[in-house]
């Protein structure tokens, strides 16, 4: 089965601020995150760096062939270490850049990056004030990926941004946040436009009370599915963060061994319909290795 994480992040440190709070890298997966010490990574990432290299080691072991790296203010800007990446491993990363004007656009195309990340869920202007972004990343082909808020607020903006630039692909994260009442609404963008896909990352976050196997996450899927059509969703995993609790292989076996989708369904929604949506080539054959315990 080819396996795509539609959802994943790197950075080599974390030192910014979001609302006037702290973010910063600390030693063995910590950081200051909005001002209290929390861990970020595991704690075997002694350096807290988030390197392709170390993810590359996971994906190996997960079988995971290829991953989309998104962006969120809350690590600070990694345009730079992003485009490294995306030049090294061209075959297993699809790494979006970071801009909020059409000038910072540009320079994210002409960095080679393939897409442009919004964490709308921390944007105070409407997202339709970046308009013209949208337009660019459009001519462009760049795929945007947009995580939205928890209420209807920026849907309405959302599916006007869709309706105006309806080449422009467009993957809505965080699954539309199926632990909100917006979830219904999110999820059915992806009837406004031929080119609109929801991935799940973050998902295993969402339902971390409930934890693995995650039976209320398979049933919010199955929603999904049922509005929408299995072909227009995507797993994602949220790396590094959600492996803190569990392993990266479990952020999609809980989807591989349920009873509620067919075979079909579960290869379409893993991988094939990222392969597709954003054009991976020349992926890995990953042999299964057995864990010594087994």
């Amino acid at each position: 089965m080819v396996i795509i994480d539609a959802h994943s992040h790197l950075w080599l440190r974390q030192d910014t601020a979001v609302d006037g709070k702290r973010i910063k890298s600390l030693k063995n997966g910590r950081s200051i995150f909005m001002d209290e010490e929390v861990q970020m990574l595991p704690p075997f990432m002694i350096d807290s760096q988030n390197t392709a290299e170390v993810f590359l080691s996971n994906m190996n072991y997960a079988q995971v062939g290829a991953a989309v790296v998104v962006q969120e203010v809350i690590d600070g800007c990694q345009n730079e270490y992003l485009t490294q990446v995306q030049r090294q491993y061209p075959d297993r990363f699809f790494c979006m850049g970071m801009a909020w004007n059409v000038e910072e656009a540009q320079a994210v195309a002409d960095a080679g990056l393939k897409g442009i990340a919004f964490p709308g869920h921390r944007m105070q202007q409407p997202l339709t004030e970046l308009m013209p972004v949208f337009k660019f990343m459009e001519q462009k082909g760049l795929i945007l990926s947009m995580c939205l808020g928890d209420d209807e607020t920026q849907v309405g903006q959302m599916r006007e941004v869709i309706q105006e630039c309806p080449q422009l692909r467009v993957a809505i994260g965080h699954f539309g946040m199926p632990t909100t009442p917006s979830f219904r609404s999110q999820v059915m963008l992806a009837r406004e436009g031929e080119h609109v896909m929801i991935e799940s990352g973050g998902i295993t976050w969402l339902y971390h009370p409930e934890f693995y196997p995650y039976p209320t996450a398979i049933r919010r899927i199955c929603e999904a599915a049922s509005w929408v059509g299995i072909d227009r969703l995507m797993w994602g995993s949220d790396y590094p963060r959600t492996i803190t609790a569990i392993t990266y292989r479990m952020s999609y076996d809980f989807v591989s061994k349920c009873n509620e989708l067919t075979e079909q369904e579960k290869a379409l929604f893993l991988g094939e319909n990222a392969c597709c949506f954003y054009g991976f080539k020349n992926l890995p054959v990953l042999p299964y290795i057995k864990n010594m315990s087994e």
